[in-house]
């Protein structure tokens, strides 16, 4: 997956691990990815979660074919980050022909819950 001049890139977004059950990405928290004051913006944690729910939607379609785009996200930012590392754990929890439904869980170092997103991927049909 080439990442270069992306939002990946920008935020410094890593996958780690991409299966049919899981996708896990890592991002830092610093100057790239905090708000003004100081804490992980709830923007980038956003980003994040659409990032491991749109990795994970490419996982399972047929690239020659269909294309994946982010439909609709929601999330509830839970506890507050400073600096350190956030890993998000996506799983699919539905997988249809038009639409896949993913879960995204983003912890800290200590598996501390920092935001849990839902996001719905719509597949395309290439025209």
């Amino acid at each position: 997956m080439d990442i270069k001049n992306t939002l990946m890139e920008a935020l410094g977004i890593t996958i780690t691990s991409v299966t049919a059950e899981e996708v896990v990405a890592t991002m830092p928290v610093d100057q790239r990815t905090r708000q003004t004051y100081g804490m992980l913006h709830g923007g980038a944690s956003v980003a994040l979660a659409e990032t491991v729910a749109s990795v994970g939607t490419y996982y399972l379609i047929n690239h020659e074919t269909e294309i994946c785009v982010g439909m609709e996200i929601n999330a509830n930012h839970v506890r507050g980050k400073e600096s350190g590392m956030v890993t998000a754990y996506a799983k699919p929890l539905h997988q249809g022909k038009t639409t896949m439904v993913w879960e995204i869980k983003i912890v800290d170092e200590m598996d501390h819950l920092i935001c849990i997103s839902r996001c719905t991927m719509a597949v395309i049909k290439k025209k």
